[in-house]
């Protein structure tokens, strides 16, 4: 499990509207990272399959992602990623609810929602003072209960307007979230459950919030939209071993690595799934350095499921970071015999025989991973040691400045991009994704000059 740092502003096409030394600020302070596992990205997957496929949506395109924040929440802020912050994953008490937060998501992309939010930025910010600016970004990033904090004091129509829009597309979300389920065999019990936990997170009492400053409805009609939905309907969806188990499983790692590894093994007892409990007990003895006891137990976790590739990619980590590497390349390469083409095990991988000092094959196979996922910037800062080891400068240089650009630091990107353009072949495709990043960075600074003038 690794945790990356994500600058979650900087996809979001509306922000571009906003004053760029403003924004720039906001990236850097505001920064988020994501944890990366591959065992929890697929069990995520597993739960959400049914629900992309029932909203028309590419099951290898959209993928679920983890944030690093307890605050129970989740947003979309492109048409290829849904991300759930681990407060949310954690608060869940079952898999229907989990699924229904997936669902609410998926709805956003499938509706066009994004592409309609931005336009509706744009209407809203014509005639909108800097207060209101600064709102409309936080509502369109996904914190519209901030905005109304932000606006006061100054003239907010504009804001009132495109939150009025918002609430709308929250509202046609949730019903298409409840269509899909139905669709998928889910029982629409989750999004009444999910509703009634939601309207205990409300920070202020709804009789003194303004309706009109709101970017969601009122978790009162949202609950209430649910159970109207379900008493329509009804619930004919059988029981499904397989999401109860992947729920448990991501829940299990997630916690096994967020929380003490005192509470893992005090509450590892109650894990229905023996294998589960093993895997969180060998991460807790892993972070209380007691490798005997984290290897006999993820071994365990092995015996009951043999072909498991995450397993042993969890067994890979333990090794690796215990220094037994030649155990941990063994382990990264079962798992990479299992799942081949799994972006985050070949990371995992590569990075194994970069420290076992196998160089160019690790640079095979980080090369591997990054084809499958550009996103990951563990993966690049290894990557670019690669190169810089192979004596391939001008790479290193690239691959470094796709990081920085990866992580909103867009100056430094700047900074190594250029040495890349310098040291590459003209036209490459190293040199062609170093001009890229160079074309983003400059044009950040010119557009910090303007606004100074």
């Amino acid at each position: 499990m690794a945790f990356e740092r994500l600058s979650r502003l900087a996809s979001i096409p509306a922000v571009l509207l906003i004053a760029v030394t403003w924004l720039v600020s906001v990236v850097q302070t505001n920064a988020q990272s994501l944890i990366r596992d591959p065992d929890i990205e697929h069990g995520l997957r597993e739960l959400a399959f049914p629900i992309l496929r029932a909203a028309g949506l590419n099951t290898n395109r959209v993928r679920v992602l983890v944030v690093n924040d307890s605050v129970f929440n989740a947003f979309v802020i492109d048409y290829n990623t849904i991300y759930l912050n681990y407060g949310l994953i954690l608060t869940v008490e079952t898999p229907e609810m989990l699924q229904a937060v997936i669902a609410h998501e998926a709805a956003h992309i499938a509706n066009g929602h994004l592409a309609r939010r931005a336009e509706n930025l744009r209407a809203a910010q014509r005639n909108a003072q800097l207060g209101t600016l600064l709102a409309l970004a936080a509502a369109a990033s996904g914190g519209g209960e901030a905005a109304a904090g932000i606006a006061v004091g100054t003239q907010a129509s504009a804001l009132r307007s495109f939150l009025g829009h918002t609430r709308a597309e929250e509202a046609s979300a949730d019903r298409s979230a409840a269509s899909y389920l139905r669709w998928a065999g889910i029982s629409p019990r989750g999004m009444v459950d999910l509703h009634r936990k939601f309207a205990g997170q409300e920070l202020l009492s709804e009789i003194r919030q303004d309706p009109y400053m709101r970017s969601h409805p009122t978790s009162r009609e949202r609950l209430r939209a649910a159970e109207t939905f379900l008493d329509q309907y009804g619930d004919k969806a059988k029981k499904n071993p397989n999401a109860d188990y992947w729920f448990a499983r991501v829940k299990g790692k997630l916690s096994a690595f967020l929380r003490s590894p005192t509470w893992t093994l005090r509450r590892a007892a109650e894990e229905t799934d023996r294998d589960i409990r093993l895997m969180r007990e060998a991460s807790a003895y892993h972070q209380n350095r007691d490798l005997s006891r984290a290897r006999a137990a993820i071994d365990g976790a092995l015996a009951i499921r043999p072909d498991d590739p995450f397993f042993y990619e969890l067994k890979g980590q333990i090794l690796l970071e215990n220094r037994r590497l030649s155990e941990a390349v063994a382990a990264y390469g079962a798992a990479v015999d299992m799942a081949p083409n799994n972006s985050l095990i070949l990371a995992g991988y590569g990075r194994a025989l970069l420290v076992d000092g196998q160089t160019k094959k690790a640079l095979q196979v980080l090369e591997k991973a990054r084809a499958r996922d550009y996103r990951n910037a563990r993966l690049m800062r290894d990557l670019g040691l690669a190169y810089s080891q192979v004596g391939n400068n001008g790479m290193a240089s690239a691959v470094t400045a796709e990081r920085y650009a990866l992580q909103g630091r867009l100056a430094d990107a700047g900074i190594h991009a250029k040495r890349a353009v310098a040291q590459l072949p003209e036209g490459s495709p190293g040199w062609q994704r170093a001009q890229d990043v160079l074309i983003a960075s400059e044009r950040l600074k010119k557009n910090k000059r303007r606004k100074r003038k």
